[in-house]
């Protein structure tokens, strides 16, 4: 099997642990877990400092001692004197192991460690110069735990739990493009169509009943095993239907990724030169090894730190700085606590909610700070907009990241922490020495804020509150058939959002970005003295696009009044409409979760999304036909 090369960012989204991707020879693989990342090199010349990611506030939400950035493959360089980290590689395994030949179309079971291509054992190609090499069937079975496994071909065409034939399998196509023309045959004598295997459903208490589990045989039902094969796990039971699913399908793999926009643990006192020097890696080891022998003493001794740091780090490094700069550094990268081991062990519960984890964000948006990874300037409000914006703050700099903490699949549903941990690995680590893949996107944005006497006016009119609560009803109706909560529509949210869709599309024209460079990040809640109404676009890729400074230049007032006029010019008539607009009633989209909006006016692609698309409508922007007057912006 060849190896494959693939982007740091997408091992952690959306080709992270026990997701499946496509080698360059068309090998279907799927990504180990993270007990082997960091092996395969030379363990001598293993520094695992060097992909150590700095933030604090993700630390703590995720309760894990450290965030790594997946390694990078460093081939070793003759002459180069002594490389550190060289060789290292992600594993992945060969999945799924069932393979399928083009011209026999014989059935074969491989290895996950399978690591040359898979040829056709058939006797038909005895006489062949070289036997044919075999496809990956498309089809795998997942269940909503999580966990993944090959279809069950024998015991499917057998119609038993345990079938007692070990005959040769053929993956036949008779007619047709649907399933109802793929049959499997043993050769037995067996066949048996796969019509209708992808079908699922939910009883009226939430429980998943599908076809692959409750029709496979009639001795009974076919659950899941438990199978984790991106650690090589056969499981040992779990219970839970199964779920027949072509390999590419959406719903084989949903990433949890938390993300965080980082925030300076105090104000002011250390340097972008003092921070740069305290995170070089062979200067951090040394820090976390003080932190981990003082524990919550560390920021207590911050002059004894730099005593031994001055002793320990090449004299060049810290002579610039005093040690007052150093101990404000130390400070900033230490913080006023340090978790405990029991503070980590506390992860059975759930995340806090979004508006409670972005508040410190919003609070902190709000304002100018002046820091090396948090820069934020106020440009001024633009005249014509001071009815309807309350605040315009440049983003200059800012520091986002992103961790894996887990993944479902079937659907996208609320994953408890200690869940999705245990999906990432096979063998747990102990709280102190725990941690998870994330990587850093440094860009700019533009934070805009919603004027609050305006919105508290609109959003109290009854005809706003009922069409939003048109959205929320058709979204609680697709929750409670899959047995999950609902969960809070209001029309400030479907407001922000929306808008912030309309400004993404118009500032991809006006500043020349692609359509997945930009991104949302929402500050909503309506809780009596802790409203939020802000919304930030940002660039979501650490490239050139992201270091230009032309989207913060578009928060000058006369800029912004531009993209805005622009913006809800062109949401006042779609190029679908009258169509979209008179759909929109109805609803369309994911869940038709969505009124006014498609993809001629609103949809944006999904990595710049947060809600996949959803709750999205220009009526409560602009207004509607029959209601001009409905939108906030009327």
């Amino acid at each position: 099997m060849s190896t494959g090369r693939i982007r740091r960012a997408q091992l952690v989204t959306p080709f992270g642990v026990g997701a499946m991707s496509i080698l360059v020879n068309g090998t279907s693989v799927i990504t180990g877990g993270l007990d082997h990342w960091y092996e395969g090199g030379d363990s001598s010349n293993l520094y695992l400092d060097e992909f150590i990611v700095d933030e604090w506030r993700l630390q703590e939400r995720l309760k894990v001692n450290q965030l790594r950035l997946p390694p990078d493959h460093r081939i070793p360089i003759r002459g180069g004197g002594q490389q550190r980290n060289v060789n290292l590689s992600v594993p992945v395994l060969r999945f799924p192991r069932w393979s399928f030949c083009m011209y026999c179309k014989r059935l074969t079971e491989s290895t996950l460690s399978m690591a040359q291509p898979v040829r056709c054992p058939d006797p038909k190609h005895e006489g062949a110069k070289k036997r044919p090499i075999m496809s990956q069937v498309p089809f795998v079975a997942i269940c909503d735990k999580g966990h993944l496994d090959d279809f069950p071909w024998r015991e499917w065409v057998h119609r038993s739990l345990k079938p007692q034939c070990d005959g040769v399998l053929r993956l036949l196509s008779r007619g047709g493009g649907t399933l109802a023309g793929q049959i499997v045959a043993c050769d037995c004598g067996e066949e048996r169509s796969l019509e209708r295997v992808l079908e699922g459903s939910f009883k009226d208490d939430g429980q998943e009943q599908t076809v692959l589990s409750q029709q496979l045989s009639p001795e009974g039902e076919y659950t899941c095993y438990g199978s984790r094969p991106w650690v090589a796990d056969p499981g040992s039971g779990c219970g839970s239907p199964l779920r027949a699913a072509l390999r590419a399908a959406g719903n084989v793999y949903f990433p949890k990724v938390e993300s965080s926009i980082f925030i300076p643990r105090q104000q002011g006192g250390a340097s972008a030169e003092v921070l740069e020097v305290l995170r070089r890696p062979d200067v951090q080891s040394r820090i976390q090894v003080f932190q981990a022998f003082l524990g919550s003493e560390a920021v207590q001794k911050l002059r004894e730190l730099v005593q031994k740091l001055r002793k320990l780090v090449p004299v060049e490094l810290l002579k610039p700085f005093s040690d007052e700069e150093l101990e404000a550094g130390l400070k900033e990268l230490l913080g006023e606590t340090s978790s405990t081991s029991e503070d980590l062990l506390d992860d059975g519960e759930d995340l806090t909610s979004a508006a409670d984890w972005r508040r410190p964000e919003h609070d902190l948006l709000r304002e100018t700070p002046t820091h090396p990874d948090l820069t934020v300037t106020d440009p001024g409000i633009p005249v014509a907009l001071s009815r309807w914006i309350g605040r315009v703050r440049r983003v200059e700099v800012l520091r986002e990241t992103r961790a894996l903490r887990g993944f479902t699949r079937v659907r996208d549903r609320p994953l408890r922490l200690s869940e999705g941990k245990r999906l990432l690995r096979r063998h747990p680590l102990p709280p102190e020495q725990d941690w998870l893949p994330a990587y850093v996107v440094r860009g700019e944005g533009i934070y805009l804020e919603l004027e609050r006497s305006s919105l508290a006016a609109w959003e109290s009119r009854k005809e706003v509150q009922s069409r939003a609560g048109h959205m929320a009803a058709r979204f609680a109706a697709a929750q409670e058939r899959r047995g999950l909560q609902p969960r809070d529509v209001a029309p400030r949210f479907v407001l922000l959002h929306t808008l912030a869709h309309l400004l993404i599309n118009e500032l991809i024209y006006t500043c020349g970005y692609s359509s997945a460079s930009l991104r949302e990040r929402l500050y909503v809640s309506g809780e009596p003295g802790r409203e939020m109404a802000g919304l930030l676009i940002y660039t979501a890729a650490g490239d050139s696009e992201g270091t230009m400074g032309g989207l913060v230049r578009m928060a000058r007032p006369e800029s912004l009044e531009a993209v805005f006029a622009a913006a809800l010019s062109k949401a006042r008539w779609c190029s679908t409409d009258p169509v979209c607009m008179e759909l929109g009633e109805a609803g369309q989209g994911p869940d038709s979760c969505n009124m006014a909006a498609c993809h001629g006016c609103a949809l944006l692609p999904e990595t710049s999304c947060e809600e996949f698309n959803r709750f999205l409508d220009r009526g409560l922007v602009i207004g509607t036909f029959d209601s001009p007057d409905l939108g906030f912006f009327t």
